[in-house]
Parts: C-alpha cells; sequence; structure tokens
C-alpha cells in the first residue's frame, strides 16, 4: 500500500525588488522621486545623492540596479556622474531631462546612459521605465529623441556619435541589419520580436551584435546611425 505524499511544497521567494539610487540636487525633486519609486510593490529605494561625485561613489558602495541621474549638479555633473557609473559597470542610468540645457542631455548619451525620460513625466511612466532599463532595454521618452535626431540630421547641438560613417555597417548579417533598422524606429526588444517573427531573447542577442559591431554603447545612438 503506498502512502500519500503529504508534504507540502514551501512557497518560491518572492524576486529581490528592483534598487534605486536617486541622484538630484534639489530635496523636494529627491523627495518626490522617492515617493514615487516607494510605492511600486517592486523597487526600493536605497540611497540618496546631492551631487554626481557622491552618486559615483554611493553607486559604487551600494550597488544599486539602476541610478535615477539628473544632469545639472554641483561638484560632478550628471554627464560625467554617469560616465563614471557606466565605464565601471556600476549601475543602468536612467536620466532625468527638463531640456535646460541640450549639451548635458548630448554628454549623457555619450557617457552610455541607458535611458532618458522628461522629469515631467507620470509615475507610472518613470516606474516603468526604471523596470525596462532594469531588462536591460534602452528607454527613450518620445520627446527626446524627436530632439536628438532632430539636433542631429541639422547638424547642430553636437550629438553623441558622428551620424555620417557608420563604422562596421556592412559587418551587419541580413537579420543584424533588420534588427537595425528596426531601432531605427525606436522599436522595444517586444516590438522588434514581433515585426521579426522571433523571440524577445533572440532580439537581445542581435541587438547585442548590432551595437558591439557598430562600436555603440546604447541603442538610441544606433537610431541616431539609422538616421544619419
Amino acid at each position: 500500500m503506498n502512502t500519500p505524499d503529504t508534504r507540502i511544497e514551501a512557497p518560491e521567494p518572492p524576486p529581490a525588488p528592483i534598487t534605486v539610487l536617486i541622484a538630484d540636487d534639489h530635496a523636494a525633486i529627491r523627495l518626490g522621486m522617492r515617493m514615487v519609486v516607494d510605492t511600486a510593490p517592486d523597487m526600493e529605494v536605497v540611497g540618496e545623492a546631492g551631487d554626481g561625485a557622491t552618486a559615483v561613489g554611493m553607486a559604487r558602495t551600494l550597488r544599486p540596479d539602476v541610478v535615477l541621474m539628473d544632469l545639472r549638479m554641483p561638484v560632478l555633473d550628471g554627464v560625467g556622474a554617469t560616465e563614471a557609473i557606466r565605464a565601471e559597470g556600476l549601475a543602468r542610468v536612467l536620466v532625468l531631462t527638463t531640456f535646460d540645457h541640450d549639451s548635458y542631455l548630448y554628454g549623457a548619451l555619450r557617457a552610455g546612459a541607458d535611458g532618458f525620460l522628461l522629469k515631467s513625466a507620470e509615475p507610472e511612466a518613470i516606474t516603468q521605465a526604471l523596470r525596462r532599463v532594469h531588462r536591460g532595454e534602452q528607454v527613450i521618452a518620445p520627446e527626446v529623441t524627436a530632439r536628438i535626431v532632430a539636433a542631429a540630421l541639422a547638424g547642430g547641438g553636437g550629438p553623441a556619435p558622428d551620424v555620417s560613417e557608420p563604422a562596421g555597417l556592412a559587418q551587419l548579417t541580413e537579420r543584424e541589419r533588420e534588427v537595425f533598422d528596426c531601432l531605427g524606429d525606436g522599436l522595444t526588444n517586444y516590438s522588434i520580436g514581433r515585426r521579426l517573427g522571433i523571440s524577445e531573447a533572440t532580439v537581445k542577442t542581435h541587438v547585442s551584435r548590432v551595437l558591439g559591431k557598430l562600436g555603440l554603447q546604447s541603442r538610441v545612438q544606433a537610431a541616431l546611425y539609422r538616421h544619419g
């Protein structure tokens, strides 16, 4: 006679929250962003920095998943902080901008920021952007993309890469070229997969190869090359 198995399997523990470091020189802005992040059940604010140098130091110590980065800060601005954080692989960086000074925006693009969002964005848009950046996706508010590409095509403002000669373009396979074209349209990995009939995991692999062959750091830089 078989004895029934009465063991009860323990439930799987919930996934670790997305850890966020907020960098902004205005305390009121930091408070507002903390309230936005803390309302999300899958996120946790692990620190706040009032200048770029402090943000870099805290990123080294705390190792957050994402830094929510202002661009105009004392001691070290957001561009320099983004460059240091991305160069050391400390965290992903989601930039918040108000378009006060376009050169900061282009500088953050050169520094390898993972996303660009307006400070006026709705709380849900901010938390969704944090999730996407954490997943390794590039997030660019449509207004930011339009501003960057328009400036690139007009030849003003000094956008990140030189868009006239996409180095390595001939090295792309046919499928990688299709993915490259989709990046130029600003599509997400999910949308690229739907358009090309491939999985998101396959899309991520192709995107990584495209950026590597073109010597680029971000999807938005690929978009600029596509429109160059």
